[in-house]
């Protein structure tokens, strides 16, 4: 006789949802776009070219051909964009302003129709109950400018802080908190020690001035804000990541302790301690740059005003090795780094990866928080100004798009920043990267940002699951407090 029982087992118990992050009273949500991502309108109502306009004109530097030139035409449909930002549910919505749509010279006459463009969208935004942070330079040089030297010529950070006040004449009745720059070690690294983002100029380490530049732009720009009102708020945002060595080799150790100067603090140490990171680093920029030891002080002084808030962009650790003869290091990081570079990028192994190849480690997010927590006294308040993960979901047969490895990361990274406070980092807010998918720089639009699917054909948006998951979480932890 069987003793097995003729009772069906009870279904399996729905799994439970992960905590929500803890988070403090006050905390600001919002997402962050950049201008040439996601405007289009490349040659509309009298903007002038960037570089990365002409970037993308040369064969081969964009991955299938692609052009920055209609994008999203968030140029035509901010309205619409605007709306899908206040269902949301954000307190504050990162933008940037195209350099070259308000001065296509880059300096000179401003082009009313492009100013107008930005009026409105702070007029929407407003209007929407969301708070405008604009970003005065994402990376996109007006062509003029890089013409007559770009960032290698001193006189660029003086026509950026021209611009600065221009801007904040024309849109600070109405917009009180600004970044500066975003992102100059990557500008500078990408951009012109290699050649794999615009302007592609390939220099190695003689592009030091470029990161001198860009620093002295920051510096300016912020005491023409600071001129304009003790109303105003302004900060700088700065790409940062943990470097750790391969091994415990000096060799290895060597290479990472040098790729951590030059890509974290190369650009930290001059805005937050008003100097260079190592003397090593402040002699080749003194040399490179031509300046004296004086001028090194005094543009130190510059680059060293205030800050309100400091804005961390954060994606994913970097271990490092010294390079090995022989190895091919290719295709282990976005770009490549040419041989004869002191360092070389190891693959994290192990960890889960985005569809960008990029390593999914959210520890990392709290390990850097708190280095710079420690390292920095004085540190302004932190917003997380960009953090995001490329995954090519797009619609189903039910027309939804069910990106649960995007919840997964965003949920993992917020709790990553709950545990940074915890530890006593004062982080304000936190930005999804992106709102949107766009022009994903070199990568064109082969990658996918956004909370909201694009089609890039007929520029129709669809609203992710991650955009519902985010409004909801958002929805949640308001009033849970």
């Amino acid at each position: 006789m069987s003793t097995a029982s003729s009772v069906t087992s009870p279904a399996d118990p729905m799994p439970v949802a992960p905590p929500d992050p803890v988070l403090p009273s006050g905390f600001r949500w919002g997402t962050a776009t950049a201008a040439a991502q996601i405007e289009g309108a490349a040659e509309t109502d009298g903007r002038g070219p960037s570089i990365w306009d002409i970037f993308a004109t040369e064969p081969g530097r964009i991955r299938g051909g692609h052009t920055p030139a209609v994008a999203c035409d968030h140029y035509h449909r901010s309205a619409d964009d605007v709306r899908d930002l206040a269902q949301l549910g954000i307190d504050e919505y990162r933008f940037s302003i195209s350099w070259s749509r308000v001065l296509p010279e880059g300096r000179g006459t401003v082009n009313q129709r492009g100013m107008d463009f930005y009026s409105r969208l702070v007029d929407e935004l407003l209007t929407a109950g969301i708070r405008p942070v604009p970003t005065l330079y994402h990376w996109d040089l007006p062509q003029a400018l890089q013409s007559a030297g770009g960032w290698l010529e001193r006189s660029t950070s003086d026509a950026l802080a021209d611009y600065a006040a221009i801007m904040v004449d024309a849109l600070g009745d109405r917009v009180h908190q600004w970044w500066t720059l975003n992102e100059m070690n990557v500008h500078t690294l990408y951009g012109h020690a290699l050649t794999d983002h615009a302007p592609a100029l390939g220099m190695g380490l003689d592009c030091m001035p470029v990161a001198h530049n860009l620093l002295r732009a920051h510096g300016l720009a912020v005491h023409a804000i600071r001129a304009a009102g003790d109303h105003h708020e302004v900060g700088v945002v700065q790409q940062h990541f943990p470097v750790h060595p391969a091994s415990d080799s000096p060799e290895d150790v060597e290479a990472a302790d040098l790729f951590r100067i030059l890509t974290n603090w190369t650009f930290a140490d001059p805005v937050l301690a008003g100097r260079y990171p190592d003397d090593f680093v402040a002699e080749l920029v003194a040399t490179s740059a031509g300046l004296t030891a004086g001028q090194l002080e005094d543009d130190l002084g510059v680059m060293s005003e205030p800050l309100d808030h400091y804005g961390v962009n954060y994606y994913e650790p970097t271990v490092i090795e010294a390079p090995k003869p022989g190895k091919d290091y290719s295709g282990i990081l976005e770009v490549d780094f040419p041989a004869d570079m002191p360092f070389s990028p190891v693959r994290i192994e192990g960890v889960e990866r985005t569809d960008f190849d990029w390593p999914v480690v959210p520890s990392g997010l709290t390990e850097i928080l708190r280095t710079l927590h420690e390292r920095y006294p004085g540190l302004p308040p932190v917003t997380i100004t960009e953090n995001g993960c490329s995954y090519d979901d797009g619609p189903g047969p039910d027309g939804a798009v069910h990106d649960v490895r995007r919840i997964d990361y965003l949920r993992a990274h917020l709790t990553a920043v709950s545990e940074a406070i915890a530890a006593g980092v004062d982080v304000r807010g936190y930005y999804v990267w992106s709102a949107m998918d766009n022009f994903e720089w070199a990568a064109g639009y082969g990658e996918r940002f956004g909370l909201v699917h694009v089609d890039f054909d007929t520029l129709q948006r669809t609203r992710k699951n991650s955009w519902y998951w985010y409004r909801d979480l958002i929805d949640r932890v308001r009033h849970s407090r």
